[in-house]
């Protein structure tokens, strides 16, 4: 603004906040400054993708968008991690013929085609539904269908619901393989029983779940597998134009020591050629050479053909969009106001993130339609009881969604799928580990607390009536792990912990967490080091500790220190 900072900090005083010059204040505190020295605030990220969102827009008026045609669905697999999802993908890759004339050398570029009767597949080789939802988050739906994959001896386990629940949240067709028909214990009929649980209903069964028998060690029912996802991909008719400029998505990036930056991209519409200059989240380039999962060189990418790009200027972010540019110019100018706008990408995420504090407010202005909630409890019952309760409070004006729900402690898992559907999550008797926490404070994603059912239905009807009374907002000052416990006269106990992050003090409130579940919430009745009391105690340090009337310390347990501050209503 070019403004004497002294006018600034002036006209801050002026609205009741005190900073100092070289002080990080939030976003509505400097658009109110900036507002009261005479300016106008506008979001400057929402700028540049409109001008990005226009050159894309003037450059597919420009093709001939009537010449469209089928595209290669792109399949993610997921499941559970002993289910077999890897030895599928192998299976998958080593029987296509494609990759047997070549010698059979592939690559590890991040996705791969295979192809059965002349269709083209494309899977992305992701590590899990993690990495998955973290594109998602980023805005890249690159999916078409997920595989997942269920063993037929061990049935549906808590990961498998889980990727079930991050598939649901991307609303694309499920169908469910399920592995090692081999083994003399595999029951599919059990399998098909626990998912039709969870909606996901046999075609035989008189559902539209395609179910398909596999075994990859035995490689049996694969091509029934392949012939289905063709079946379901022709039903969704999937159109492409490969005369436009093309657009795609980062799959993943890293910098090589020889090559410099290299880049595997999706094509999702379009054709990507040699030497095409491209954007790529803030990066931009020419490229200088393209190759396939099998290590030949291309010339050319055509939609949902992964390809593995050389000549960027930087290591792009997953998930990341890529755009074929005009010319060297618009490349390198998109580029450089997105790198610029970096650093506004935490506001724009807490403007995206809902709240039950201010959810009345955004129903009224039409931002919210559903309440995306994510559902964590100490136990089956409980579960059962909270959604049936939540489910019942839809109205007209919004509709209660829950995308997951589960048992035990909230997740980085949880965290990812929050951020990449705008969800709340709830926790009833849980708490959120160190990594967690750590998530949803840099995404900004609001997790509540409760351990009575009426208070967490009251509290979510009241923000859906815009009744919502201040609430506590707890305030987590340190971790520390249990290593050891004592035995002390009376029959009490004392713990030796070390403080895994943040600090223990002695004036704070405790919650000791077992598996995720809380199991005391109380205060501390002393802390020491050595034979000395201490106020606190820093990370790495170990210490000794008894609470309040608790005396069933294990090892292994997590003590969670923590303090309470009250927020007003927006």
């Amino acid at each position: 603004m070019n403004v004497n900072p002294t006018k600034v900090i002036a006209e801050m005083i002026k609205h009741g906040v005190l900073a100092t010059i070289n002080q990080q204040i939030d976003y509505e505190t400097a658009a109110i400054a900036a507002i009261g020295l005479g300016y106008e605030v506008t979001e400057a990220k929402l700028e540049v993708e409109e001008d990005l969102g226009e050159l894309l827009t003037a450059e597919q008026e420009a093709a001939d968008t009537s010449k469209t045609s089928l595209r290669p669905p792109v399949v993610t697999i997921m499941g559970h991690v002993d289910h077999g999802k890897t030895k599928l993908l192998d299976t998958i890759r080593s029987a296509d013929v494609i990759a047997t004339e070549a010698g059979g050398i592939t690559q590890h570029i991040g996705a791969y085609q295979v192809e059965l009767q002349g269709k083209k597949i494309t899977f992305l080789d992701t590590p899990g539904h993690e990495a998955f939802t973290a594109m998602r988050a980023r805005g890249a739906q690159v999916t078409d269908i997920v595989v997942l994959v269920v063993a037929a001896d061990d049935g549906v386990m808590p990961q498998t619901l889980e990727a079930l629940s991050h598939a649901k949240a991307a609303n694309v067709p499920i169908v469910v393989a399920i592995n090692k028909m081999d083994r003399e214990e595999a029951n599919p009929e059990r399998v098909m029983t626990q998912l039709s649980e969870q909606g996901l209903v046999p075609t035989q069964w008189g559902g539209d779940t395609e179910y398909i028998k596999v075994s990859a060690r035995a490689n049996t029912g694969i091509q029934d597998l392949l012939e289905t996802i063709l079946l379901v991909a022709e039903l969704g008719n999937l159109q492409s134009s490969p005369q436009r400029r093309a657009t795609g998505t980062i799959v993943e990036a890293e910098m090589d020591k020889n090559r410099g930056p290299i880049a595997t991209v999706l094509i999702g519409n379009g054709t990507l050629n040699l030497r095409d200059y491209v954007v790529a989240g803030a990066t931009w380039g020419r490229v200088r050479a393209m190759q396939d999962d099998k290590g030949r060189k291309l010339r050319k990418a055509e939609p949902s053909t992964p390809a593995e790009i050389l000549g960027l200027s930087g290591v792009p972010q997953a998930g990341d969009t890529l755009v074929v540019a005009p010319d060297e110019n618009t490349a390198k100018e998109i580029a450089d106001q997105r790198a610029r706008i970096r650093r506004f990408e935490e506001a724009a995420q807490s403007i995206k993130s809902v709240n039950l504090d201010d959810l009345f407010a955004q129903i009224q202005a039409g931002k919210v339609k559903e309440l995306r909630l994510i559902l964590k409890a100490d136990v089956q019952g409980s579960l059962e009881a909270i959604a049936q309760t939540l489910q019942k409070l839809t109205n007209d004006d919004v509709k209660v969604s829950i995308l997951h729900r589960g048992t035990g402690g909230i997740t980085e898992s949880d965290v990812a799928l929050a951020v990449a559907s705008s969800a709340i999550i709830v926790g009833f008797n849980v708490r959120p580990d160190a990594a967690a926490k750590r998530a949803a404070d840099k995404n900004r994603i609001e997790i509540r607390f409760y351990d009575i059912i009426y208070k967490l239905s009251e509290d979510i009807e009241l923000a859906m009536k815009g009744l919502l009374e201040p609430t506590f907002h707890d305030v987590t000052d340190g971790y520390a792990e249990v290593r050891q416990v004592f035995r002390l006269p009376k029959n009490e106990q004392a713990a030796g912990l070390i403080v895994t992050e943040g600090r223990a003090a002695r004036n704070a409130q405790v919650r000791l967490l077992r598996n995720g579940a809380v199991i005391y919430d109380g205060t501390v009745s002393a802390l020491k080091r050595f034979k000395d009391d201490v106020r606190d105690v820093a990370q790495g340090y170990e210490c000794g500790i008894s609470l309040t009337n608790f005396n069933d310390f294990q090892e292994g347990d997590t003590l969670e220190f923590y303090r309470k501050e009250q927020i007003a209503v927006k």
